[in-house]
Order: structure tokens, then C-alpha cells, then sequence
């Protein structure tokens, strides 16, 4: 359990808050792409608990501004694109990317006001379908070389849903192997060939076995957390007999960030983005190994569950997130469908907007837990008092040492199953018609598995 202090310390993200402070200091999932493709390219936005508006001008560049005008603090979001900027549609003042003002129209014509105003800005920079902005001060990091970075468009698919929860909860049940057991459980198997786009439905690697028998027969993982240059690795083991262990390894992107297998071709990298300090996104990029994504089908999936324009699940705390006594005495665990993005916005959001920590009861399994609440108020603590330069805050020079990172799920022998998760990760790269390169780390721990092999 931990004091109501520290609790708030770091769930609450505002400017002045010190989780706030630390969360300023990385690029932040702001929109997705599609989000800015139809005939009116502007949106409001609010990111770390503040209101901006979000947009693309008519040359296609991207910005992001204070959402009330400096005029007289009307909404911008309701502003016209037009003549290089967003202008307000109260007076007609006149806003570029920058934030720079272009025109206040209504004053005189010789009025020299319009040079002395300026709109707070933030860089925007596309990646892998989303839009990502810099609410920080200074120069903004440099990005990773995540395989969902280096994966060309069409390997890749972006989405994003709304969580009505603190960001931490949301991140949390990215980084607790031992939930899947129970939370997704299914008591039928489906047939793995149907499972594109679909995760805990596949086979694992090296096996026919579906993941969803494994989770369910094997409820008691070995969880190992090791800590990286970039958060964490979570390797979680479910001893099959004497010969054979299945194996999922998983990351956590720190600050909010995750990486997990969907298939065995097929990952997820997922940020739980605050919206304020009860609400947040989660943001996802599916990066696949094998061929191009069915972006079409993806999509479709996917809002059969999520609405828009504002990403929120038709299933939620209003209709109990389609809960049925039957199908939770029949087929899944949860009685919540077979979504299991429903099962985990049940679990988070039903710990209350923030969850009370205060109350809470550790356990082993929770180890992962509990090691990044100690990294996040150690890096809290760089942002607020300037003792260092935060976990993955990178420059130039050392973005490329962050790759990868390596992410599986397979069936591999009890004795070695060390080697075999990196053997299973290096097999699936070098198959990737990107060529994706070999993580450095990967190699200095299995030296058999060369780059040059």
C-alpha cells in the first residue's frame, strides 16, 4: 500500500504537478492521422489535463495551438483554415503553425498589434499513423528505433480508444502477465485461422496450441522483470510439461508505453496517454513481420466496438459493459464478449477515475508493478529536480541504441528457453521484408545469433 501523497504523485499530470513535469518531457500521442482526413482538417484536443486544437494546413504541415484565441479567448477549434493558418471565426484573427499571428483584421490597417501577439505553439511530427506533440520546453527527444517506427506504412496499423480512468491503471494491466489467465479466459478455443487482428487468438509460435488453451490451463506463470535502457522486460513462463515451457515476452516503453505479441507475426505498441488526470487514450500501432496490414479489415474490427469522433467503446460503465450471467457461466470469464479490449477498460475503469493505492494488496505476481512505481518516481524525481536526464529522453546520437525491442510468444523447450525467445525474435526479423535490424542487446546476450548469420 502507499500514502495518499504518493498516489497523487504519480497519477496527476498537470503542468504543475510532478508527474506532469515528467510526462512534458516526451512526445505525446496528440491524434491519429485519420482523425485529420476529412474535409475539415482541425479538431480540439486536450493532452495532460489542457485544451488545444489540433490541425493541418493548407500546405499539409501539422500544428497545435492553445485552443482559446488570445484575442478574447474564444474557441479556435471552431476556427477557419484558410490564408496559411487557423482563424477565429469571433474576430477573424489569424493563426499559422507556429503560433505566430498573421492578421488581426478588424484592427486599423496601419495597427501594429498583430506583431506583438503570439499563440502558444507545440511541435507535431507524424509516425506510424499518429500525431505526436512536444508539450515540453526545450528541444524534443529524439524518437527510438521501434520496430513500429522503422516498419513502413503499410506494415503498420494505427487506432486508439478512450479509457473514462488515470492513465497509471490503464498502463498497469499492460504490465501484469498474470491477469490473462483470468480476465480473457475462454472456454472455447476458436480456430487460430480465423484470428487475424485478434489477439490472445492465435497459436504461439513453434506450437498449434491456441493461446487462449495456454492461458487457461496454465494459470500460475513464473513472471522474470529485468530492467532495460527503456523501462522494462517481462518474461512470463507457463511450464506445458517437462519438455516444453511457453514463453511470452513483453516490454514496458517507459514512460507509458508497452509492447506485446498479438500473433507470431504480429506485435502491438501501446501508450496510455493522460487526457487529464481521469481520463486518457490508449494509443495503438500494430506492426506486422510477415505482410502488409489488412488496414481495412483492422479498422472495421475494431469499430464494430469503438464509435467516433471520439474513440469511446459501445460497450461501457452505462450499459455494464455488456455483461451476461449466461455467457460468464458458458464461454468467457468476464461474461463481457470476446473483445478483450472490454475486459480491460472494465478492470481499470472499475477501480474508480483514480485508483485508491491506498488500499490495495500486492502480491508476487505484481512484481512488474511494483518495479516501475520505483522507476517512475525515481524519473519524477529527475523532472522536478533536476537530477539527471529522464528514462528515455534521448538525443540524437543514442536513438538508434533503442531498437526492437524483442517481443514473442511461443512454445520452446523447458531447458533453454533463455536462447529460444531471442532465437524466435531474430527469425521473425530477418523474415521481415523490411528488414528490421537485430537489437544490438539481443545479440550480446546469444553471441551464436551474429548479425552477420
Amino acid at each position: 500500500m502507499m500514502s495518499q501523497e504518493q498516489n497523487d504523485q504519480i497519477t496527476r499530470v498537470g503542468p504543475s504537478d510532478p508527474c506532469g513535469k515528467l510526462m512534458r518531457r516526451y512526445w505525446q500521442p496528440a491524434g491519429l492521422v485519420d482523425e485529420l482526413e476529412g474535409e475539415r482538417p482541425a479538431k480540439p484536443v486536450r493532452l495532460l489535463g489542457e485544451d488545444f486544437v489540433l490541425f493541418r494546413d493548407e500546405k499539409g504541415r501539422y500544428g497545435l495551438l492553445d485552443r482559446d484565441c488570445p484575442h478574447r479567448g474564444a474557441d479556435l477549434a471552431f476556427g477557419r483554415l484558410e490564408d496559411g493558418g487557423l482563424r477565429c471565426a469571433f474576430h477573424g484573427w489569424l493563426f499559422d503553425v507556429e503560433g505566430n499571428c498573421l492578421e488581426t483584421p478588424a484592427e486599423p490597417a496601419n495597427s501594429n498589434l498583430c506583431k506583438n501577439i503570439k499563440q502558444r505553439a507545440f511541435p507535431v511530427v507524424e509516425r506510424s499513423g499518429i500525431l505526436w506533440a512536444y508539450l515540453g520546453e526545450g528541444e524534443p527527444p529524439a524518437f527510438p528505433e521501434l520496430d513500429c517506427f522503422v516498419a513502413p506504412d503499410a506494415y503498420t496499423f494505427a487506432f486508439k480508444g478512450l479509457m473514462e480512468c488515470n492513465w497509471l491503471q490503464a498502463l498497469e494491466v499492460g504490465i501484469d502477465p498474470a491477469h490473462a489467465s483470468f480476465l480473457h479466459r475462454f472456454f472455447e478455443d476458436e480456430d487460430t485461422e480465423a484470428s487475424y487482428g485478434k489477439q490472445f487468438r492465435a497459436a504461439s509460435a513453434d506450437s498449434d496450441l491456441p493461446m487462449t488453451k495456454i492461458l487457461r490451463e496454465y494459470d500460475r506463470p513464473i513472471i522474470n522483470v529485468e530492467k532495460t535502457e527503456y523501462g522494462l522486460r517481462l518474461i512470463a513462463l507457463r511450464q506445458i510439461d517437462e519438455q516444453r515451457t511457453h514463453v511470452r515476452v513483453t516490454n514496458q516503453l517507459f514512460p507509458h508505453g508497452f509492447v506485446i505479441p498479438m500473433s507470431a507475426e504480429m506485435t502491438i505498441t501501446q501508450w496510455h496517454v493522460p487526457v487529464d488526470d481521469e481520463n486518457c487514450y490508449w494509443y495503438a500501432i500494430f506492426t506486422s513481420y510477415g505482410k502488409p496490414v489488412d488496414k481495412q479489415k483492422m479498422r472495421d474490427q475494431r469499430l464494430e466496438l469503438y464509435q467516433l469522433p471520439n474513440y469511446n467503446s459501445r460497450k461501457n460503465r452505462t450499459n455494464d459493459y455488456g455483461f451476461d450471467p449466461h455467457e460468464q457461466a458458458t464461454e468467457t470469464y468476464t461474461g463481457m464478449g470476446l473483445d478483450i479490449n472490454v475486459h480491460d477498460q472494465w478492470a481499470v475503469e472499475s477501480m474508480g477515475r483514480i485508483q485508491n493505492r491506498t488500499r490495495e494488496h500486492l502480491g508476487t505476481s505484481d512484481k512488474a508493478i511494483i518495479q516501475y512505481r520505483r522507476i517512475l518516481r525515481q524519473e519524477i524525481d529527475k523532472a522536478v529536480n533536476g537530477g539527471g536526464t529522464p528514462l528515455l529522453v534521448l538525443d540524437e546520437a543514442h536513438a538508434r541504441s533503442i531498437q526492437g525491442p524483442a517481443t514473442m510468444d511461443g512454445i520452446g523447450p523447458t531447458a533453454g528457453w533463455e536462447i529460444y525467445w531471442m532465437e524466435v525474435d531474430v527469425r521473425r526479423r530477418r523474415g521481415a521484408p523490411w528488414a528490421a535490424p537485430v537489437p544490438a542487446e539481443i545479440i550480446a546476450k546469444a553471441p551464436h545469433l551474429s548479425a552477420a548469420e
